[in-house]
């Protein structure tokens, strides 16, 4: 913050404007300028006078979340004398501000924790604050606030306390459990039935269950659990306490998950749970939704915790099957988000049932999975007065998709071909109204590709009937069955005899707009697996794809006949494939040339990539087996479309996103033809070198990367390719090394990375003696810090690959060469490297990173083993040892068992194990 420390005044004023300023760009300017107050030094000393002048809501509230957040992110920037006054000021403003605002309570009770947490000189914080505040009622509200969030906070992402700190913690609060557990069954006593004390204590109790600290054996006989069934059992229980009393019991049954050591506690909830029915149902008959769904909550956190002793000894004791009844029971209710609380539990339990694979137990549970079927089905009916087509994005459309394919992973249980006929034999005996009919049809659909097509009956008699079906039923049922068709291609390629009904059925569809995608779906999935009947067809779906436009289609369902028609042309013989090609392709060629002259005469540039992903799927799928030495025949169609790419991509230079596709087009193009594409490699990469010198799209780095993989190991290319390189590299390292300029462009890192590999995998020499690769090298380093998925993942591969090339002894002839080469990289960057991995690893990687980056400590130890151990030693001794609040980060014995356990590893999982444990420390 520029200009010192700012009045008090003029910060009063700011957080005026940003609650009532009328103008968004007041407001605005507001807030940043108290972000930036928020991140100096200013805002300790500003918040804490803030909070005494106690002048209004606004004021306190942002002073209180400042002090939260400076707690959190910037608590190094105390010296350690400060901290005993800065608690005790806190402690000071809770109380004063105890009646102004909850939320201010809250932000001020999360500040007292995290300093808890992190000042290690405050010991017994649990127990000093029961001392000083459990006998003043009217500080109890808070008090019970700073116990709810301090087990919360404990695994806070934004406090790094370390596990070595975290373990002391845990140990502290389980220690005082029963004390604050003991507080809060007073407080009850003292209170009676006063709601917002119990919804406090109920949150309370839920929070130091989610902690896992509880003793089960004193809160199983604890008085608290039986006025919380009390509160549940109640019928006039409001819904802000049902609410908090369903979490506390489904925190008690998620912490009890290992029911062997819990027994007592275990018991009571389970029978504590069996009590709610008649309340459930009472909820249900007056209409209460939030009370159901808090019921269908706890019924199912039931089912979840005693899964296991379910399936081990279904029937007896806690394995009582009652669970299971009551989930069918909400299963039930006429308001589908009921059931959709239970998915993961029945899923789960299919799971389970899977890996056991026992007959007896199947049976066993056949008949509640038949009755699930049964109320999904029903479910999943529209509404009958609904019109047109089911809506496959709304809330309820979502829902059908969910259990579509909650369908899939249970259907074992009950027998995919049983089940399919006793759907089919609903529509055939009966005569259903049509939101029935659909609703069977919709559940027939997600299961018809796991019915075995092989002499099935029933099958060949579904698809018959569908094609039958007269225009004049409800189109929504038309749209299922149509869908149902697509899923049951399979069938059509065991009976060849049907395609053509089929495809006549589909072609209805196809041109009627509301039920166009969904032919097209269906036409598509017929193309990819009944290719070699199809081809008799291709005619016809050139037609089709000629006037493709004149269908009603979604962009995606248009690209999907495509990719269908590709992939029947790529059975087509030889000598056929290219006029075919050329044809399919011409469509979309005219069309861009149509845009190109346009562009030219009026000067208006009219959005390209409809045609380019068009062209790019034809590319993407036509792949025909070509034997050795033969034209591909895709090449001169290739080279014939290749100058319209090469101008739609100058006009549209500067678009991103137009570049994106265009780049996508090429890429699949030289896919298609591999080596059959070396006559575009010159007008190609000139092209793209050109363009990047001006605007920096990554996508062409990617496309060099296709390049490379295509071309890297012809001798003749190697050169070419590496200037291809290095000119790229240019303005790529520029864009870079701006400030943040990894963490703005991670596409970049991702594309440059991925094209350095593929040199590495297809020409390590000709990279490694390039002056280029120092570059590289360094700038790999400085992204290894880089928390992005595909970034990270894209330098960590790189790194591996790299070391690799001087380990993998492949008996190639340039072994000794990359060995020595690699060597003197890693004289001169080793130390560098593992030191910010390991800082990486330890400060800046999200724990999924890690398996990535023990790969390359393991392949620089696989390389040279004594060097490696003295590099880990140097860069662990740089280490912080301790955190800002005086806690132990790391011992000494902790670091010389790791580089110990890294160091005598004998596979790389270990390396990784160790990390694992080792980076929690500092987590």
């Amino acid at each position: 913050m520029e200009g010192g420390k700012p009045s008090l005044a003029l910060v009063y004023q700011a957080v005026q404007a940003l609650y009532h300023d009328p103008d968004p760009a007041g407001k605005e300017r507001a807030s940043l300028w108290l972000g930036e107050l928020q991140r100096s030094m200013y805002a300790w000393e500003v918040s804490d006078q803030l909070l005494q002048l106690k002048q209004d809501v606004e004021s306190c509230y942002f002073a209180a979340q400042t002090m939260k957040m400076k707690i959190q992110t910037s608590f190094y920037e105390l010296p350690p004398e400060t901290h005993n006054a800065l608690r005790d000021s806190l402690l000071t403003h809770i109380q004063n501000l105890k009646d102004l605002s909850p939320i201010i309570v809250t932000q001020l009770a999360l500040a007292i924790a995290d300093l808890a947490l992190q000042m290690a000189s405050w010991k017994g914080c649990v127990h000093t604050l029961i001392e000083k505040y459990n006998n003043d009622i009217s500080s109890m509200l808070f008090l019970i606030e700073i116990l709810t969030v301090l087990p919360e906070e404990v695994h806070s992402r934004s406090l790094r306390i370390g596990a070595n700190r975290r373990t002391e913690i845990i140990e502290d609060l389980a220690y005082y459990s029963s004390t604050v557990v003991t507080l809060l069954t007073t407080c009850v006593e003292k209170t009676g039935n006063d709601e917002k004390m119990l919804i406090k204590v109920f949150r309370c109790l839920g929070s130091w269950f989610n902690l896992g600290v509880l003793d089960s054996n004193f809160m199983a006989s604890n008085q608290l659990l039986m006025v919380l069934f009390q509160v549940l059992q109640r019928d006039e229980t409001s819904t802000n306490l049902h609410e908090a009393s369903s979490d506390c019991v489904c925190s008690a049954l998620y912490a009890i998950e290992n029911v062997e050591t819990n027994v007592a506690l275990a018991l009571q909830l389970f029978q504590g749970v069996l009590t709610l029915e008649t309340a459930y149902h009472m909820a249900v008959a007056r209409e209460d939704l939030d009370k159901v769904l808090n019921y269908c909550r706890i019924f199912t956190e039931l089912c979840e915790t005693f899964l296991e002793t379910t399936v081990r000894s279904p029937g007896q004791g806690m394995g009582d099957l009652r669970t299971l009844e009551l989930l069918l029971i909400c299963a039930g209710h006429p308001q589908y988000e009921v059931v959709e609380i239970s998915f993961n539990f029945w899923y789960r339990l299919g799971e389970h049932l899977y890996k056991i694979n026992d007959p007896t137990l199947h049976a066993i549970f056949r008949p509640y999975i038949q009755r699930l079927l049964h109320c999904l089905a029903r479910h999943c009916q529209l509404d009958p007065d609904h019109e047109g087509i089911p809506e496959d994005t709304d809330d309820f459309g979502e829902f059908r998709m969910r259990v579509s394919d909650l369908v899939k992973d249970v259907i074992f249980l009950v027998g995919s071909v049983e089940c399919f006929a006793q759907l089919y034999s609903t529509l055939k005996d009966g005569n259903p109204p049509w939101e029935v009919t659909e609703a069977v049809l919709f559940i027939m659909a997600s299961i018809a590709k796991s019915v075995d097509p092989e002499n099935n009956p029933t099958l060949t008699e579904v698809l018959q009937q569908i094609v039958l079906l007269p225009e004049s039923v409800h189109m929504a049922v038309r749209y299922t069955s149509i869908e149902l068709v697509g899923e049951m291609s399979e069938v059509v390629d065991r009976n060849p005899r049907f395609l053509d009904s089929v495809l006549n059925y589909l072609m209805k569809g196809l041109r009627e707009k509301p039920l166009a995608s969904a032919a097209a779906k269906a036409i598509h999935n017929i193309c990819s697996v009944c290719r070699d009947h199809m081809a008799q067809h291709f005619h016809g779906l050139l037609d089709i794809a000629r006037s493709l436009d004149s269908f009603a289609l979604s962009t995606e369902a248009a690209v999907g006949l495509l990719k269908g028609t590709a992939l029947v042309l790529a059975r087509l013989p030889l000598e056929k494939i290219a006029e075919c090609l050329s044809d399919l392709c011409a469509v979309q060629v005219i069309a861009l040339k149509k845009l190109l002259t346009e562009q030219s005469t009026n000067g208006k540039s009219a959005d390209p990539t409809v045609w380019l992903d068009r062209l790019a799927v034809i590319f993407r799928h036509t792949n025909p087996i070509v034997e050795n030495g033969q034209t591909h025949p895709c090449q001169k169609v290739i080279q014939e479309i290749w100058p319209v790419l090469s101008e739609t991509l100058n006009t549209h230079q500067a678009d991103n996103r137009i570049v994106e596709r265009c780049c996508r087009c090429l890429r699949f193009a030289v896919r298609c033809v591999g080596k059959g594409s070396a006559s575009l490699l010159q007008p190609l990469v000139t092209q793209m070198v050109g363009v990047y010198q001006v605007y920096p799209h990554s996508c062409f780095l990617y496309l060099g990367s296709i390049l490379v993989d295509e071309y890297g190991m012809e001798e003749g290319c190697r050169q070419g390719l590496l200037d291809m390189l290095q000119a790229l590299c240019m303005p790529t390292f520029q864009l870079l090394e701006q400030p943040n300029g990894l963490r703005n462009h991670p596409d970049t890192v991702d594309d440059l990375f991925r094209l350095a590999t593929r040199f590495v995998q297809r020409s390590p020499v000709t990279l490694l003696s390039s002056s280029i690769i120092i570059h590289i090298i360094q700038c790999a380093i400085a992204a290894t810090s880089l928390d992005h998925r595909d970034a990270n993942c894209s330098v960590m591969k790189f790194v591996r690959d790299l070391i690799h090339t001087g380990v993998a002894n492949d008996h190639e002839e340039d072994f000794e060469v990359r060995k020595r080469l690699i060597g003197q990289a890693m004289e001169q960057h080793g130390q560098q490297l593992v030191t910010q991995l390991m800082h990486s690893c330890c400060f800046c990687l999200p724990p999924y990173t890690l398996p990535d980056v023990a790969e390359v400590l393991w392949e620089i130890m696989v390389f040279d083993r004594p060097t490696f151990c003295r590099w880990l030693e140097s860069a662990l001794k740089g280490l912080p040892k301790e955190t800002s609040g005086g806690a132990v980060t790391v011992t000494h014995k902790q670091l010389t068992d790791f580089h110990k356990q890294v160091t005598s590893a004998e596979e790389c999982k270990q390396v990784c194990w160790a990390i694992r444990e080792f980076t929690r420390l500092f987590r």
